[in-house]
């Protein structure tokens, strides 16, 4: 099995394997170029996007700057928005639906080091992937960590932490995040 197949499978890899390295080199020249090209190219823009990015729905906006580890593990759906200064952290898959609206400073992470020092002094993390669902709304700051599911239509709020999954149609807030009620259809 090699450290990629590893990675997926969601158990104990080597990220520095020259495959995965070479891979994420390739990554940061792409984004060099994409975080570097005229904002108002949106044109270009949006065929720089494609070739980072695993699948891109249609109407995909990823304002700049941007920042992935090898962005083929990352697909977004139809009318996706992702604001300034996000990080996908997709050495594991995020899988994000249609709809969908990522505000400013918003990380999400897939990768997580070995609890054991050794394991963790050798480099070797495990990914574990997240699912976001269908117009879902990820507000500033909040952190989604790995192996987090978002059902579709919930809010996550300014600066969360989300450590566990979130059901659909739902407000949660907070570090740790939490549930804090459920959105009624039409609620504005």
């Amino acid at each position: 099995m090699t450290e990629k197949e590893k990675s997926y499978a969601g158990v104990l890899y080597q990220p520095n394997d020259p495959e995965l390295a070479a891979d994420r080199d390739e990554t940061v020249r792409k984004l060099y170029e994409y975080n570097n090209m005229h904002p108002l190219d949106r044109k270009a823009r949006q065929a720089a996007i494609r070739d980072i990015l695993g699948k891109a729905g249609e109407n995909c906006t990823v304002e700049q700057p941007f920042f992935c580890t090898y962005g083929y593990n990352t697909t977004v759906g139809d009318n996706f928005f992702l604001n300034v200064n996000c990080r996908l952290m997709d050495s594991g898959k995020i899988t994000i639906g249609n709809n969908v609206f990522i505000a400013p400073g918003v990380s999400i992470i897939t990768e997580e080091h070995a609890m054991d020092i050794k394991q963790r002094a050798e480099g070797l993390e495990y990914t574990h992937p997240v699912t976001i669902g269908d117009n879902v709304w990820i507000c500033t700051g909040a952190i989604i960590l790995p192996g987090v599911t978002i059902g579709s239509g919930s809010v996550i709020g300014a600066g969360s932490v989300v450590t566990k999954d979130i059901p659909a149609n739902c407000l949660a807030v907070g570090n740790p995040c939490r549930v804090i009620r459920k959105i009624e259809q039409n609620e504005h």
